[in-house]
Order: structure tokens, then sequence, then C-alpha cells
């Protein structure tokens, strides 16, 4: 494979890398755990395992990457989890 070929994959998976998006889940003091790993579990298919650990950070952390993807995939959930109460964007 030549340099040029090598150059133009990486630029390509740069760019596809670049395209996915982030919801950021982030804390309240409302939500109860309870609510949010339902949530989680409803509307971007986490396990109950995932969600649970998803809560439990951003219990900790203040925050948490609740799901990865394109753009318009990401925009209804993040709709659906802002109208469950929840506190989310895009980033």
């Amino acid at each position: 494979m030549g340099t040029k070929e090598k150059t133009s994959e990486e630029i390509l998976l740069a760019e596809k890398l670049v395209s996915q998006k982030e919801i950021v889940l982030y804390n309240d003091d409302v939500n109860t755990f309870d609510h949010v790993i339902e949530t989680l579990i409803t509307v971007c298919e986490h396990t109950p395992e995932q969600a649970e650990q998803c809560a439990l950070i951003v219990h900790y952390n203040g925050k948490c990457t609740v799901k990865t993807g394109p753009y318009n995939d990401l925009k209804p959930r993040c709709s659906m989890l802002l109208e469950a109460g929840l506190n989310a964007e895009i980033i």
C-alpha cells in the first residue's frame, strides 16, 4: 500500500470519527435512580447493567456519555430524554 493510499484511508477514518456525536447526561437533584435507569433502557437501548452504571457515573461525576452515533439518530433520543425530565445534550 502506497503512502497516498494510507493517507486517504486515515483521512476517511478521521472524518468518520468526527461525524460521531454524543449524548451527555447530566446529574440533577430531581430524578430517581430508577427513573434514570428505566429511561436509559427505553430511550438509549441500554441493558439494565449498562443503564445502572451510567446512572452511577452521572451521580458521582456529574455527567456521562450515554449514547454515541450520528446526529440524526441522537436527536430524537435526546428529545425523549429531555421530555422524560432528564438533563441531556448532544455534543
